[in-house]
Parts: C-alpha cells; structure tokens; sequence
C-alpha cells in the first residue's frame, strides 16, 4: 500500500469521527440536556446542533410531551377507619428540562409518594360515602398539592383522576343490601301511590255516579210527582165538571175505608168522624131509590127539595133523612153495607193496638 494513502485514511476517518461527534439531531418534541466536562452546559432544543467533541456530552434525553402516569391502588383510610384500595391516573408535563434532570432523582416515584402522601391526607378527612361522591373534590385538592410541589422539578401536573375506589368486599355487600333496600322503599312508596291515586279516582267515580243517580232519581220523582198532581187535577176537573153529588162522593169513602184498613205500614189508623155522615148519605140515597120517595114525574128535583124543607121545618122533631122502609132491598143493602165497613174498621183498629202493645207503644189514637 502506498505510504501516503494511510496518513489520509486515517485523517479521512478523523474527520468523519469529529463530524459524528459534533452534530447532533434532536427530534421535535425532545430536549437534550449537554455537560461539558460533568457540568450542565445548556439544553439542545429540536433540529441540528452542534457540540464540542470529547468536552461536551448528553446527558439526559427528555420527552417535553403530556404524559400519563398511572399508579398502583395504595390503600388509604378514611374517616370512618375503613380502608380502600385507590388508583389514579396522573397526566403531567415537563415544562423545565434541566429542573427535571438535576432538581430530582426520579421524578416519577417523587410524584407517585407525593400523590399517595396527598391522598391519605384528603381520604383521612372524609367518611365513606364522602369519598364516593366527591371525587371532583379529592382530584381539585391533588392537583393543587401536586402542582404547587413539583413546580419547582420542572414538571406541571395537568390533571389528577382518580380511577377506582374499591372499598372491602363486606362493605361492598352492605352497600348493595341498602341499595337494594333504597330500591325496594321506592318500589313500595310507587305502589302505595298508585293504590293511593287509583282510590281517589275510584272514590271520585263512585261520587259523580251517586251524584248523578241522585240527580237521575230526584228528576224522576219531580216529573212522577207532576205527573200525578196533573192527574188529580184532570180528576178533580173532571168531577166538578160533570157535578158530581155528595152520595158518589160518600160512597167512594166508603170504598177506600178497607183499603186504608188492610195497610201494611200503618200501625194504627184514625176513624174520621163524618164516617157516620157519609154512612146516613149513602142511607139516604138508597132509602130514597127504594120508598119511592123522589119527586113524582114532571117535578123538578129543587122543588121536591124545596117543598120537603117546608115540611121538615112544620115539624121541629123530625130532622135527618127520609126513613128507610123496614123490608126494601136496597135499605138492607145499604144498612149491611155501613156494618161491614165498621166492622172493618173496628178490627183494624184492634190490630193496630195489638201491634202497638207489641212494639211497646201505649199510645191510642185519637179521635
């Protein structure tokens, strides 16, 4: 080999070890920490960099982008002395390369015992059920403690959240007994409301349903009562209108007699005192059918009636109707007549006293 080629691939190699050594790359999104003889230089920012060969070397590569850090689950104890197992999740950021590298070991595991040491204090000053439901608090009070403390390593807490919070298997079964009770309270209160809304409804159906049937009943009574109050009134009307004598009149009493005699709902019952009159009335009609005593043909009725004043005012003893012939049918009809109505009217009247004495009632009827 030549002499002279040696000496110049030997400078060539040289050449390439100082530029090998000299330039340095940094990729975006890293920072490069330089000492020069064990001493931090200064901090290579992204792109092309140069740097002294054998003074000056990296020391520490860093990655400047958010990170996420999650931690194992430590137990904390609560307020209530029990214990729960925690996880968190922790995203942060390096903001200061060189703080990073020479104000802290190990960045990391400071602030993983950081959090755990943050934890047990906010988790000691909350029972529970507290701790269920205010995560959102628990990560505020962490992400403060965190932030403040790890400023000064070049690092900035973002967000703290916590991932699960598992208390003890014996807990967990009494919180689903109580939640399971929770539910079947609301089942129960639900179904006692239903009941409730469907009585009223029920109650409030069966009012407007008597409400109306009495409605219904009291315009059926008001057009019945119409109804025979015009009835009577066309009867009445009628009677006057044909002139009707009082021996219809009587004798229509006298037919009546047994059937307020027979009612089953009266317990006693009073004899009007016109019986007797409507008795001689009914007498005097048929006592006059049978003697013949009604005026003769061709004499109007008023002038017989006229002409027999006259004479019944001659004699002061003779006053009433005409007598009845002793063996007329029509007088012995009228007579059996007048018996049998007051002896049914006398029997009523004992069987309303016996009914009476019965129920305990002393009062008699008066006449």
């Amino acid at each position: 080999m030549d002499p002279v080629v040696i000496p110049i691939l030997v400078a060539a190699i040289v050449v390439v070890f100082l530029v090998a050594a000299t330039v340095r790359i940094v990729p975006q999104a890293r920072r490069y920490n330089v000492e020069r003889f064990g001493r931090y230089r200064r901090t290579l920012q992204p792109g092309l960099n140069f740097v002294l060969p054998v003074a000056d070397r990296i020391n520490t590569k860093l990655d400047v982008r958010e990170q996420v850090y999650s931690s194992d689950p430590k137990p904390v104890i609560t307020e209530d002395n029990l214990v729960v197992n925690i996880d968190t999740v922790l995203y942060y950021q390096i903001t200061d390369p060189r703080a990073a590298a020479y104000e802290v070991a190990d960045y990391l595991q400071a602030i993983d015992q950081l959090t755990v040491t943050t934890l047990r204090n906010v988790i000691g000053s909350m029972d529970l059920e507290g701790t269920l439901t205010s995560r959102e608090e628990i990560n505020a009070r962490l992400r403060a403690v965190l932030d403040d403390a790890t400023g000064k390593w070049g690092i900035r807490v973002n967000r703290v959240e916590i991932k699960a919070i598992d208390p003890p298997n014996t807990i967990k079964e009494a919180m689903e007994k109580q939640m399971r009770a929770e539910r079947d309270k609301r089942a129960a209160i639900l179904h006692a409301e239903g009941e409730r809304q469907a009585k009223i409804l029920t109650a409030e159906g069966t009012k407007q349903k008597d409400i109306l049937e009495a409605q219904g009943t009291q315009q059926a009574m008001i057009l019945r009562a119409d109804g025979e109050s015009k009835a009577v009134e066309l009867v009445f009307q009628a009677v006057h209108r044909n002139n009707a004598d009082a021996k219809v009149l009587a004798y229509k009493y006298l037919e009546t007699l047994p059937d307020l005699a027979r009612s089953d709902n009266n317990t006693f019952w009073v004899i009007p005192g016109e019986l007797t009159e409507a008795i001689r009335t009914v007498s005097t009609a048929f006592g006059d059918r049978a003697t013949g005593t009604g005026p003769p043909p061709g004499v109007r009725r008023e002038d017989a009636d006229d002409g027999a004043a006259d004479a019944d005012a001659s004699d002061k003893d003779h006053v009433g109707a005409p007598e009845i012939e002793p063996n007329s049918t029509l007088a012995l009809d009228a007579v059996a007549a007048a018996d049998e109505a007051a002896k049914q009217a006398a029997v009523a009247v004992s069987d309303a006293k016996a009914e009476a004495e019965a129920a305990g009632e002393t009062r008699l009827p008066r006449r």
